[in-house]
């Protein structure tokens, strides 16, 4: 019987807000303000967070706590236990899947700021044009020449999985604790250092406020843009780890008498704190200080990774070699505590899952984890350049998410009913939370929800069909390159064979549980 627990309150809430803080506070973030208008991102940002990220948070973990009440601590039992309908368990798959999925190419992103936090600790990008440092990260990471990334990454993946397996309180809670704390720190030194920046020190053609400026002065022309709220939305669910598994996990471990309402609000909004103030406060105003607002949105169309592992060492050169060498320390320490503290998060349900059907022990459940994490990433690591690990990205990460979310909350508000999941929000709670929230939950979030998923739905079938890489072949001539896109295609549609037969793997072990455990 699984029957751990949290050491202490505030172990619990950094654990939490390290599960929600991740990459993308500090490298999409900034992208997705930049790409839809800066200031016209943050209102609908906002709205979201507060329409949809609120309620999901509170609703996720009284899921969370009501199935460890019964001793459940992944999603497939606890949704099986608001409601006995064979398919609530099969909805739940998409909490251990999604795990599974993005710690196979979120670990090999973990792995690249352990080896930039070298680099900049040995100076490697002193004296580097700002082309050269690009190719330098492009050839890493699709291993042009050199299987150093394969090791770094074995070694972060055995980094995960030895903390995982020295418990909650001993292993994910202590790093939790060590590692948010760091991470504000060293957000606070490298906002400071952006604020100082001024035109004609260092390099710099503006001063910092030309990038703040852009990020919070609301243009409400583009501000009902259906892509900029699509945008908002996309984000919240992606910062705050919601549809995932992990929140209900975490808060499984939680007893009946502790309070999930304050929890969950201290951590969403120390997640939106580090987010919309460090996150925003970094890249933006360094990259638009030294590069312009203009070439700065060229620059988003490599995406935050780009911005962050290209630009930014660059930029860092031009304040002289001690400072370059704690910027990069800082910056690429602040993103692996980012990462770990996540990819932490999404190991636990997973285990849980085994400890609890298959009364396995933590460290083989452990073990077993990286061992899937292993043979799911290792596709991601090898064919990054054929879009693997984009592949993985966006099915698992952004569609999944959607989707177990828009289920979840249709199952709890309506089916499990809200009058109970209210009850439940409330039980133990040490704040006094509005009624108001109470029908936000029950009508607005899932109308948001759905609104969401139609609005999602065209990009989504132009992902499937391949739609660029087709419009790619259009035109081209030269043997090799159309060799090239074609191999592309191929990769990518194993890469989603490889998903879907993960998913019904997955599925099949939780039907085998159910009828090991449940079935009379």
């Amino acid at each position: 019987m699984n029957k751990e627990q949290w050491g202490s309150r505030a172990g619990l809430v950094f654990a939490m807000a390290g599960n929600a803080v991740g990459l993308g506070n500090f490298l999409r973030f900034p992208v997705q303000a930049i790409q839809n208008g800066g200031g016209a991102f943050i209102i609908p940002y906002l709205v979201s967070f507060l329409l949809m990220g609120i309620p999901l948070l509170l609703v996720e973990w009284s899921i969370g706590r009501f199935g460890g009440s019964f001793g459940h601590h992944a999603t497939p039992f606890q949704l099986h236990r608001l409601n006995k309908m064979k398919i609530w368990k099969y909805v739940g798959v998409f909490g251990l899947f999604t795990n599974i999925a993005v710690a196979s190419y979120y670990c090999y992103l973990e792995s690249w700021t352990i080896t930039w936090v070298f680099h900049g600790f040995m100076r490697t990008f002193e004296g580097m044009t700002s082309l050269e440092v690009a190719t330098y990260f492009d050839n890493y990471v699709s291993l042009d020449h050199t299987g150093i990334p394969i090791v770094v990454w074995i070694f972060t993946l055995i980094l995960n999985t030895w903390i995982l397996s020295r418990g909650l309180e001993g292993g994910v809670e202590k790093v939790a604790k060590i590692g948010m704390p760091l991470l504000i720190l060293f957000g606070i030194f490298l906002a400071v250092k952006a604020f100082l920046i001024k035109a004609g020190n260092e390099g710099a053609i503006f001063d910092a406020s030309e990038g703040l400026n852009f990020l919070w002065t609301p243009d409400f022309s583009t501000i009902w843009s259906a892509k900029v709220w699509l945008a908002a939305a996309g984000q919240i669910f992606f910062t705050l780890s919601l549809g995932m598994g992990s929140i209900h996990c975490y808060s499984s471990y939680v007893s009946r008498k502790d309070d999930i309402a304050l929890n969950a609000m201290s951590a969403g909004w120390m997640n939106e704190f580090v987010e919309v103030v460090l996150g925003s406060a970094i890249l933006i105003p360094i990259s638009v200080g030294y590069l312009g607002i203009e070439n700065v949105i060229a620059l988003t169309t490599q995406g935050g990774l780009g911005l962050g592992f290209k630009t930014l060492p660059f930029l860092f050169e031009q304040w002289g070699p001690l400072m370059a060498s704690l910027a990069g320390l800082f910056w690429f320490g602040l993103l692996f505590f980012a990462g770990i503290t996540s990819s932490l998060a999404m190991g636990t349900p997973v285990m849980g899952f085994f400890m609890d059907e298959f009364n396995w022990k933590r460290k083989n459940a452990a073990w077993f984890f990286g061992l899937l994490i292993f043979i799911f990433g290792f596709p991601t690591v090898i064919f990054f350049k054929y879009g693997v690990f984009d592949e993985f990205d966006y099915w698992a990460g952004t569609v999944a998410l959607v989707f177990f979310a828009l289920f979840e909350i249709i199952l709890f508000a309506w089916i499990f009913g809200i009058d109970k999941g209210w009850q439940e929000i409330k039980t133990g709670a040490d704040i006094r939370l509005p009624e108001l929230l109470k029908y936000v939950i029950k009508y607005v979030t899932p109308i948001f929800l759905l609104v969401v998923f139609i609005g999602s739905l065209p990009g989504i079938w132009d992902k499937l069909t391949n739609k660029a890489l087709y419009s790619q072949l259009v035109g081209l001539s030269d043997p090799a390159m159309i060799h090239e896109v074609e191999k592309t295609i191929y990769f990518v549609n194993a890469s989603r064979l490889l998903l879907l037969l993960l998913f019904v793997g997955i599925s099949f072990v939780v039907y085998k549980a159910y009828k090991k455990n449940y079935a009379k």
